[in-house]
This record gives C-alpha cells, structure tokens and sequence, in this order.
C-alpha cells in the first residue's frame, strides 16, 4: 500500500501580520499556530509521517512542546524562500524514504482549524484517483477586476466554475516532484501538477478552514477551535 507523507511547509515570515514573531508560532488558542494543524494530520491514521518543514535558521521550534506528538511528527529544517522551494527541498530529503506512488499531501500551517474528519473525508474522495486532488470551496461572491489605480472596477468576472483552492493538497510523489521542477513559481501544489498537463481532482471543503493571514483572522480562528472543540467534548 502507497504510503502517505504529510507535508506542512512552516518557512515563512508571515510579515503581512505585522508581527515578530513567525506566523506558524503566533498563539493560537494556547498553542502555536501550526500545531493545530499538525495535530489534525497526526490523528489520521492512514497519515504514516507528518513533516514540519522549516526554515534552516528556525530557533523557535525548540522552544515548544511537540511530545505530544511521539514518533510520528518530524521536524525538516529544509525551507526555501517560497512555498514550491520548501516542498521541493522536502521531497528532496524525502528521496529514498518515498517512492514513486506514494502520496505527498500538502497543508498551510496557517490552516489552523483544519478537522482530522475533513481530512478522512478528502482521502476517501481522492483514493486512487490517478492525479490526486484538493479541497476547495466554490466562489460565492461576485468578483470584480480592478482597473490599474485600484481605485475603480474594471469589470466584473464571471464567477460560474471559480473555486478557492484550500489545502490539503494530495499528489503522487514522483507527479508533484516533476511538476514543481518545472514550476518552482508555482502558488500551490495543485499548480504545479496542472503545468504538466494534468487536471486534479476538486474535493469541497469547507469554510472553517479558513487560512490565518491578517491579525482580524486570529480571534476567528480561536472561535472555529473553540466550536470543534465543543463538539468534540
């Protein structure tokens, strides 16, 4: 059986929120940001690794508890510069250890409220599907093109087949390692494996996973948590 590696690229500055401190370990209900979403991945069980990807200079994750997690998170000081650096040093290391079939998924560590049971469901629907797949919500708003100012609209775009892509994000290894070869600029995982002339498969997800990117999304986040949470108990 394919064996599934989780990947959470935790490189980043996360300068847009206007903190010190690196996104993935801005507080979030009491843990770091990213643990949240490792903890989710570590509860799935079909999920055999969980790798943080992070940055070759990280001094911040030594100074947290991750024990609560034993054997089966990881720690990778490989980041890059972007998203499709980190996952690609990534799958680099992974050399050896994955082959070609296995599975690479793929999810923000800004993703905090990411359900272990969202995540059960996504692997059902991708199975052996034989590109692989993301979550992605279809676009409800109306959207609109900007003129160059920003200031005025240009026109409106048809939102009618648009869907917001989320993670996770799940590909055969050796597909998502050719396709970030070619496209290293690539936003997403699912990017990189269309340059390839591939068409991954759309699994919806959902609202609550939403992706922490401004400081107005932190009390957010801690509110969804708080819910599951209650859910849960």
């Amino acid at each position: 059986m394919p064996k599934i590696f989780a990947i959470v690229p935790a490189a980043g500055q996360g300068t847009r929120m206007g903190d010190a401190l690196p996104k993935q370990y801005l507080p979030v209900a009491g843990r770091p940001m990213m643990f949240h979403s490792l903890e989710a991945l570590a509860a799935v069980p079909r999920i055999d690794h969980v790798i943080a990807i992070l940055s070759p200079l990280d001094r911040h994750w030594g100074a947290h508890d991750w024990s609560a997690f034993p054997d089966k998170i990881e720690a990778m000081f490989a980041g890059g510069a972007t998203r499709g650096e980190s996952v690609a040093n990534a799958l680099g290391r992974l050399e050896g250890r994955a082959t070609a079939q296995d599975w690479v998924l793929v999810h923000d560590a800004a993703r905090p409220c990411i359900a272990a049971t969202l995540v059960e469901q996504f692997l059902d629907e991708v199975g052996d599907d034989p590109v692989g797949g993301l979550l992605a919500m279809p676009v409800a708003d109306t959207l609109k093109r900007a003129a160059e100012d920003c200031l005025r609209v240009a026109e409106t775009i048809p939102r009618a087949g648009l869907w917001r892509a989320q993670t996770p994000q799940m590909f055969r290894y050796d597909l998502l390692r050719r396709g970030l070869a070619r496209r290293r600029d690539a936003t997403d995982e699912s990017q990189a494996v269309e340059s390839l002339g591939q068409m991954p498969r759309i699994v919806q997800g959902e609202n609550a996973n939403l992706k922490v990117t401004f400081a107005d999304d932190l009390p957010l986040a801690e509110m969804i948590l708080a819910r599951q949470a209650g859910r849960a108990s």
